[in-house]
């Protein structure tokens, strides 16, 4: 196997987050889990350089990111901008959605994703 630049530690990290998802996550989830049907594979928690995202789709370098309201917070939001800059930096294009926006219109946000990955 070739070597990567995560570490055991952020793969440990990635394993974690899994396990203990946020209700706006299982929910998405469980929807985006449909587009392997049509040959789309979405991994969750996954690690991605020093990072772990929600969810991506490595093919179409489509990272999608659910944020609940911490998220809101100034330190948070910087987090995310250099986050969000790296993983741009690394030819990935972000996509944020609410943690409400999931729980209050999911088969808008699930539309959305389908559009941005071209299978609508």
């Amino acid at each position: 196997m070739a070597p990567t630049r995560i570490s055991e530690q952020t793969r440990a990290l990635a394993k974690a987050l899994r396990q203990d998802q946020t209700k706006g996550e299982k929910v998405l989830w469980r929807a985006l889990r449909e587009l392997k049907a049509e040959g789309v594979r979405v991994r969750r928690q996954a690690p991605v350089g020093a990072y772990i995202v929600d969810f991506v789709v490595f093919a179409k370098k489509i990272i999608i990111e659910i944020d609940g309201d911490v998220h809101a917070s100034r330190q948070q939001m910087a987090h995310d901008k250099r986050r969000d800059t790296w993983l741009s930096s690394q030819g990935f294009q972000v996509i944020r959605y609410s943690s409400l926006d999931v729980s209050e219109n999911l088969e808008g946000v699930v539309l959305d994703i389908r559009r941005r990955l071209a299978l609508d």
